[in-house]
């Protein structure tokens, strides 16, 4: 059932007790959270993360942008490439992200500081440097035609990218340039097949030039961000094999008394409260991350251009994703999001897709690294109480003092994509408090459903799934350690659902320290075991890093091992994963996510706020559980100029 409404404007250490868990699950009201809710729209460019969350997804979205754009769907190794090419350049841009604080020294510190993981590249940010967005995309290539069939490629001031490629004029294979990142790909001069970094070096000059056969081109313009960006092909240098990874695919976690409110612009409600996590190049007056030269935003000028993207300032920013939580200690719904509680103490968690901002103190271009952030995480309400946040799995406590007014603790969470929140205090004493808990995260505009010109329809779907996570910075890792060690051969992980639900899926990677040349005779294995060791199952088997093609002389030290398994007993047992290899190489950095069942008993209510030639509009529909089992449409009228602000999620009570 729909219900329409016109609006007008409008272990660690800290893992908790059984004891306290099951007296969480003995209370009279059981759990009614939404666990992944999700949209899309027919937007052709950007229908949002319904149509891109998981990579079978994409590769169908990819399919069908391909098909509007060249009349026919992807059929072959080529034109699959080509499709994921023309989606990354209209759905990610060139700019500098935050780095997390992955290894537990500081954003600043550590044995690498890009993001490599990537959905969070994808859903976070939606920006990154050449290396950064390249190293990602290998696990895209990993899921579309199989293992280690992309990698990057160092060239002069750039890192690039190949695809491996095979079938037809590419026979048993040929790696393939394929720069998402300054938007190239070079055909022979048939127009036959794809050119590799190996070939165009040697004759960079002539073949990055865009009066050079524009028609082998088939549409695509060389160099299709700057034309002086081939340059950087006139060498040939390292090769990065398996230097990205992916982890789950992205879920949000929806408590009752929870709302998540997604802004497509920077800005927020008041349009001048600007929280980020990455460079602020303050371009016009905006602060934070932007890109002036990128198809984002304008994708359907990209087959037959013949002058590239132009300059337009503020052509691609961030967006905002709000989380807004007022558990209700009255009717027992705050146990949804507790972690642990007793008669001194609850303990909340949060885990997000996204990656919290700041605004920064100042406004130097990177600002958000210093003291004195606001805005990321805002804790307001009236008790007797302290409040104190862990970013490490409850391993270290930050104490944030009295809860009086409010409380702005982003300082301690920026950059990171998971909490702890401990009240010091019972479940009782806060029922008048007016707790409340404001989250704000960066995240992709480009993944945000968007409503389109001449009317939209919307779809909506919820998995009832949520994650838990060991990592994937080293300190929330490291909290879950039961054998072995990082910076060695093998190292063991232990983790269990928060709440007592049941685990149905684990995914898990590993950051290694694979030697420069990478061996491609050593093994690397994940395994999981559900009974404390005692028998272990496979994630990954024999995982290797495969040598093929061309290569040139110099290698990355370092690649990922990752993976994902259905576990055979779902159940709210612990899960150890443990991470090893045959070849004495250390494990610099290891994660692992279990994914679990929610209850599954609210319904959702999706409400859009947008504008158009006829004035600003909103919009809401509720969605009931039983929606979920077949394809509901809802229609929404829209007019022209449409420009979509937000959209929000609320899970409610069904009726």
């Amino acid at each position: 059932m729909i219900r329409a409404y016109n609006l007008g404007l409008f272990r660690g250490p800290f893992w908790p007790s059984l004891a306290l868990v099951c007296l969480a699950l003995a209370a009279p009201l059981a759990r009614a959270d939404v666990g992944d809710p999700q949209v899309s729209t027919n937007h052709p460019w950007y229908p949002g993360e319904l149509a891109c969350s998981t990579f079978e997804r994409l590769q169908e979205t990819q399919a069908r942008v391909y098909e509007l754009v060249i009349g026919a769907r992807p059929k072959n190794d080529q034109e699959k490439a080509l499709a994921a090419w023309l989606w990354r350049n209209a759905h990610y841009a060139h700019g500098e992200e935050g780095a997390e604080d992955l290894w537990g020294q500081g954003f600043t510190k550590g044995m690498d500081l890009r993001t490599r993981e990537y959905w969070t590249g994808m859903f976070a940010h939606g920006f990154g440097l050449c290396g950064t967005t390249h190293s990602q995309w290998t696990a895209e290539m990993e899921a579309l035609f199989g293992h280690n069939r992309g990698r990057g490629v160092g060239v002069t001031g750039h890192n690039s990218f190949e695809v491996f490629l095979t079938g037809g004029a590419y026979g048993k294979g040929k790696w393939c340039l394929l720069d998402h990142d300054i938007s190239t790909v070079i055909f022979d001069a048939k127009g036959d097949s794809l050119l590799s970094l190996a070939e165009v070096q040697k004759d960079w000059k002539r073949l990055t030039s865009r009066d050079y056969l524009p028609q082998k081109q088939h549409g695509w313009l060389v160099c299709g961000l700057h034309p002086g960006d081939g340059a950087s092909y006139d060498s040939y240098q390292v090769a990065e094999y398996l230097s990205g990874y992916s982890g789950p695919p992205p879920m949000v976690h929806l408590r009752r008394g929870e709302r998540l409110r997604r802004f497509s612009q920077p800005g927020l409600d008041d349009g001048k409260t600007f929280v980020f996590w990455g460079r602020n190049y303050n371009t016009d007056g905006v602060p934070g991350p932007e890109r002036s030269q990128t198809w984002v935003n304008q994708p359907e000028k990209m087959q037959g251009s013949k002058d590239g993207t132009g300059y337009k300032a503020g052509q691609a920013r961030y967006a905002n994703a709000v989380y807004s939580y007022q558990p209700n200690f009255k009717d027992g719904t705050y146990r949804e999001g507790v972690i642990s509680e007793d008669d001194k103490h609850v303990t909340f968690e949060f885990y997000t897709p996204y990656i919290i901002g700041s605004t920064p103190a100042n406004d130097q271009p990177w600002g958000v690294y210093d003291s004195g952030g606001k805005n990321g995480l805002v804790v307001s309400g009236e008790a007797d109480c302290t409040v104190a946040v862990s970013v490490d799995q409850g391993a270290n406590w930050h104490n944030g003092g009295k809860l009086k007014n409010e409380v702005d603790l982003t300082d301690m969470v920026k950059g990171r994509r998971q909490y702890f929140l401990r009240l010091s205090t019972s479940a009782k004493a806060l029922e008048e408090a007016n707790l409340s808990i404001r989250t704000v995260c960066q995240c992709n505009a480009t993944i945000l459903p968007r409503l389109k010109d001449g009317g939209t329809e919307i779809r909506f779907a919820a998995s009832n799934q949520a994650i838990v996570s060991a990592g994937p910075n080293l300190p929330q890792a490291q909290a879950h350690v039961v054998e072995g060690k990082f910076d060695s051969p093998r190292v063991t992980l232990e983790l269990k659902t928060p709440r007592g639900e049941e685990a149905i899926m684990l995914y898990a990677a590993a950051h290694m320290q694979s030697s420069n040349p990478p061996s491609p005779d050593v093994k690397y294995d994940i395994e999981f075991s559900l009974d404390g060791g005692k028998s272990w199952r496979s994630v990954v088997k024999d995982w290797q890093i495969t040598r093929r093609g061309d290569e040139p002389a110099d290698f990355w030290s370092q690649s990922f091992c990752w993976g994902s398994a259905r576990l055979p007993q779902p159940g709210d047992k612990p899960v150890r994963v443990r991470f090893r290899n045959d070849g004495g190489k250390n494990v610099a950095r290891a994660e692992a996510h279990l994914v679990y069942r929610t209850e599954r008993r609210d319904s959702t209510r999706v409400t859009f706020l947008w504008k158009d030639d006829d004035g600003e509009h909103a919009d809401r529909r509720t969605f009931e559980a039983a929606d979920m089992d077949r394809d509901v449409v809802w229609q929404i009228a829209t007019g022209k100029g449409v420009v979509t602000k937000w959209v929000e999620l609320e899970p409610l009570r069904p009726q």
